[in-house]
């Protein structure tokens, strides 16, 4: 089991589920723009319908309810709030996550907000976008609007999701928005913009939240992860896991250095020399904002062992290994050694704000959603970050990546990461067997991890209306006992 109190949740970002994109006075983003460049994401697809969470949110937290969900990690669309990214409050979209708030608390499921997850407001990306000095301001301006509507019920806050990949993908390479190349120096000064915005958005959610706020971030997760728990092996992943050895923002230290100690690592800026952002008085105390947790996002991981001078070698998986439908490795172990190493380092709590799989998911004959493959590679992920609580390590609380499929990203519809699947042509929503494994997760707190076998016999729910209905109930199917899995 785990410690009592542990969250269980689940999480989505705006863009990927809410829809309505030209509606309710929503302004664009810079994702409505690469999705209408020519080849940009898969097959055309845009995040103009998604999920129509916007329009079903009631729906969907009945969902939610019916999992026995303890939190829902979503995030605000700032182009929705603010049309124009500064200015003008639109009142209906600021609306939308009042009722969304107000649902979920009703349903007793505690939310937590993100006020970014990569939709950029497409007026000030023209207006220069992170490059832009005045991008910490404009970004405090807006979390202080949604902050001022929400805080009086909403105490959980992430101020920004994964600056490696939406600094990386979208500024350093063409495959996310914006879609640009910059060199490598300005997608570093980009990169430090965002960090300033981020600690300005927790200095205005501890200035102006009306109820005790708890403030964190969730950056990715890069993970070495030890062959062996040889001290050796362990050292040199730990090591690996917090060094930065190339001209590339896919580190865990340059963000979070800066955003725990107030200063870039050495390594890094050794490696950047004149790329490295020059800054200005004052800035990386503005950036050093107190946290309450340390929130990360984690998928996979490399396997290292140290070499004859201890430091990490890497250690190829093999032929035929495990991997999802992105071709992401599936290695449990990242749970347990990543949450570890980074809580030695920054000593805050630690809270997977992400972790999942997509899967080549469809509705089967029997009117069900089967997935052994995520249930599978939940468990594991699971009894190892388990592991990492037993070993002394501060984890307080799981989001799963993700509630529902959605649109995912450069991928379009084609890659399902959700525990519920939806139809996009319908927007029927039927909770995979994923989903009803998690709910029996989450209501022992952990304990049916023992079982092989759990959740694999139930009821199968489609949701048409604002309550679940039962369509079809399964006979219970002989399993043929399996040998434990080891913990």
């Amino acid at each position: 089991m785990f410690p009592t109190g542990f969250l269980w949740g689940s999480a989505s970002s705006s863009y990927q589920v809410e829809g309505a994109a030209a509606e309710g006075g929503r302004g664009p983003s810079v994702w409505d723009a690469f999705c209408r460049t020519p080849g940009a994401v898969y097959q055309g697809h845009t995040g103009d319908r998604a999920c129509e969470h916007y329009a079903r949110y009631k729906q969907d937290v009945a969902m939610m309810k019916e999992m026995g969900l303890a939190a829902y990690r979503f995030s605000v669309a700032w182009p929705r709030v603010l049309p124009m990214g500064v200015g003008a409050v639109n009142e209906t979209g600021l609306g939308f996550y009042d009722r969304l708030v107000d649902e979920l608390l009703a349903a007793g499921i505690q939310p937590w907000v993100t006020l970014f997850h990569w939709d950029f407001p497409q007026e000030l990306y023209l207006a220069g976008g992170w490059l832009n000095r005045d991008s910490q301001h404009w970004f405090a301006d807006y979390t202080k609007v949604v902050v001022d509507r929400l805080s009086d019920r909403v105490q959980h806050w992430i101020s920004i999701n994964e600056p490696q990949v939406y600094i990386g993908l979208g500024h350093l390479d063409v495959k996310h928005a914006p879609g640009v190349k910059l060199p490598f120096d300005q997608g570093l000064l980009a990169g430090h913009h965002t960090m300033l915005a981020h600690g300005r958005s927790a200095q205005v959610i501890r200035a102006v939240a009306k109820k005790p706020p708890q403030v964190g971030w969730a950056p990715v997760g890069k993970v070495d992860y030890p062959a062996t728990d040889s001290p050796a092996d362990i050292d040199a992943a730990r090591a690996s896991t917090m060094a930065a050895t190339d001209k590339s923002v896919w580190s865990n230290t340059w963000f979070g250095d800066a955003a725990i100690f107030g200063r870039y690592p050495e390594d890094a800026l050794k490696v950047f020399g004149a790329d490295a952002p020059k800054a200005h008085p004052g800035d990386m105390e503005t950036i050093a904002q107190k946290l309450d947790f340390y929130g990360v996002n984690i998928y996979s991981g490399n396997r290292v062992k140290a070499g004859e001078n201890g430091k990490a070698v890497p250690m190829p998986l093999g032929a035929g290994h495990a991997r999802n439908a992105l071709d992401w490795a599936v290695a449990p172990e990242a749970l347990r050694w990543g949450p570890t190493f980074l809580h030695e380092r920054y000593k805050l709590p630690v809270i997977i704000t992400e972790n999942g799989m997509t899967n080549l998911d469809w509705v089967h004959m029997d009117g069900a959603v089967h997935d052994p493959q995520r249930i599978d590679y939940t468990r594991r992920y699971l009894v190892q970050l388990r592991r990492a609580i037993q070993d002394g390590a501060d984890i307080r609380g799981y989001f799963h990546w993700s509630i529902m499929d959605n649109f995912e990203w450069a991928e379009g519809y084609k890659d399902r990461f959700g525990l519920v699947h939806v139809d996009f042509e319908t927007q029927k929503r039927t909770l995979k067997d994923s989903a009803h494994w998690y709910a029996e997760v989450i209501a022992s707190n952990g304990k049916t991890l023992e079982d092989a076998h759990a959740g694999l016999d139930r009821s199968i729910y489609v949701y048409e209306g604002s309550a679940p209905v039962p369509e079809v109930r399964l006979p219970r199917r002989a399993v043929e006992k399996a040998a434990a899995f080891p913990s």
